[in-house]
């Protein structure tokens, strides 16, 4: 029974991250270098990646 409700209660958790997830980016609240950063910090890019990014990002903002 314990496990039940544990399983519920993940599962819950799992839902209301992936929909904070999914609705702060189709909304556009979140700017290019903070998808960026949040990529870096869960380790989906490695340093080197993310300052080359970082970098196009910044040069594109100087042309517009």
């Amino acid at each position: 029974m314990v496990l039940f409700w544990a399983l519920v209660i993940a599962a819950i958790i799992a839902l209301v991250r992936y929909l904070q997830r999914t609705g702060r980016v189709e909304r556009g609240t979140v700017s290019a270098e903070e998808l960026l950063a949040e990529r870096f910090a869960r380790g989906e890019i490695d340093e080197e990646e993310y300052r080359r990014r970082l970098e196009t990002l910044s040069e594109r903002r100087r042309r517009t």
